[in-house]
């Protein structure tokens, strides 16, 4: 009996000696107490909010940025798409990453609703000044090569995209969901792929909308809604439509939406109808994840094809997913997502 009770304390003393000094590659043992750990935190006072101020060429603004969690290793910055929109609809990510033990930042990009909203000119619209702008965020939130991971949803990932030609030497990892690497692809898709398959007398009608400038009509989102979104931008009912998401329309800025993408989610037609990367993937040498889906506006064949182009590419098929796919194939998003993260951080992704 002796003998068994000292068996027992060395067990335990084995398991409290492994929680209190966790491996290199290990994550420690999760408890709120450790997750929600806010010593020596700037942000305490606001609930991780920080105003971080951004140089431009028409003087310094403040843009918006929300800590959620505590992780020295693993620190991901969320790049919204758009452009234009905001962080809430990603904020389904609150139901998982805090489970994962990931620090992640929402932040909305100058113009967009909880920053600043300077009058956004031609210099104010360019991708290298939106490129500096993250490149700021990061040096204040202090993201480097060790902890920071870069994930940007549709125009945030060709911000994101971007963001790795131009400073990959302070990423980690990087995660570009439903983004292809060319707008001119992604307009070929919608004409071959995506607008014969919709009801042709209301695609007719939508057109002529556009060409005659009625964006403002009810009609036209009457006939885009049913049409287009419900089928390719997220796989429910309008009216079921989660509150994260329809805080996000809501807060659309148009002076940055239209120029730059065009009127609606049916193809691109604005500043960044020329946009293309493709030629440049095989550059980027991070880890990186690609994630399509099979609904969405984005060719997913495409997204997997961009992963093999870089040298540690890998991709994430959402079978049931559109362009919101982490709400209508949340688990599938939301697991890969963190596993993604995780892999790298283990070493197991190098």
């Amino acid at each position: 009996m002796q003998r068994f009770v000292l068996v027992c304390l060395a067990a335990l003393c084995l398991v409290a000696c492994r929680a209190e000094a966790p491996g290199r590659n290990e994550q420690p043992l999760q408890s709120a107490g450790w997750y929600f750990d806010n010593r020596g935190r700037p942000d305490v006072l606001a609930g991780g909010v920080r105003m971080i101020p951004v140089t431009t060429p028409r003087g310094t603004f403040k843009v918006w940025t929300k800590r959620i969690g505590n992780n020295p290793r693993i620190k991901l910055l969320l790049l919204h798409g758009g452009p234009g929109m905001t962080h809430e609809y990603l904020e389904a990510f609150d139901s998982y990453l805090p489970a994962e033990g990931i620090e992640y930042y929402y932040y909305d990009q100058l113009g967009s609703f909880y920053s600043d909203q300077p009058e956004m000119t031609d210099d104010m619209l360019a991708l290298p000044r939106f490129v500096d702008e993250v490149e700021q965020v990061r040096k204040t939130l202090n993201l480097d090569r060790e902890n920071f991971y870069l994930f940007g949803h549709s125009w945030g990932g060709i911000l994101a995209l971007e963001y790795a030609l131009a400073h990959q030497e302070h990423l980690k990892g990087l995660i570009i969901s439903n983004m292809m690497a060319s707008i001119p692809q992604y307009n070929d898709y919608a004409q071959k792929v995506l607008m014969p398959a919709m009801d042709q007398k209301a695609l007719d009608e939508v057109k002529q909308l556009e060409s005659t400038g009625q964006y403002e009509s009810p009609r036209y989102m009457e006939l885009l809604i049913p049409l287009h979104y419900e089928q390719h931008l997220l796989r429910m009912p309008a009216a079921e439509w989660p509150d994260p998401v329809n805080r996000t329309l809501k807060h659309v800025n148009p002076k940055i939406y239209v120029p730059m993408q065009g009127p609606s989610e049916l193809g691109a037609s604005g500043r960044l109808a020329k946009w293309d990367r493709t030629r440049d993937l095989g550059s980027i040498d991070v880890p990186t994840l690609t994630i399509g889906a099979r609904y969405d506006t984005m060719d997913p064949k495409h997204m997997e094809w961009m992963a093999k182009q870089m040298p540690k590419g890998h991709y994430l098929y959402c079978p049931n997913g559109s362009h919101l796919a982490a709400y209508d194939d949340q688990q599938t998003y939301t697991s890969g997502l963190a596993r993604f993260i995780k892999d790298v951080d283990s070493g197991a992704i190098k």
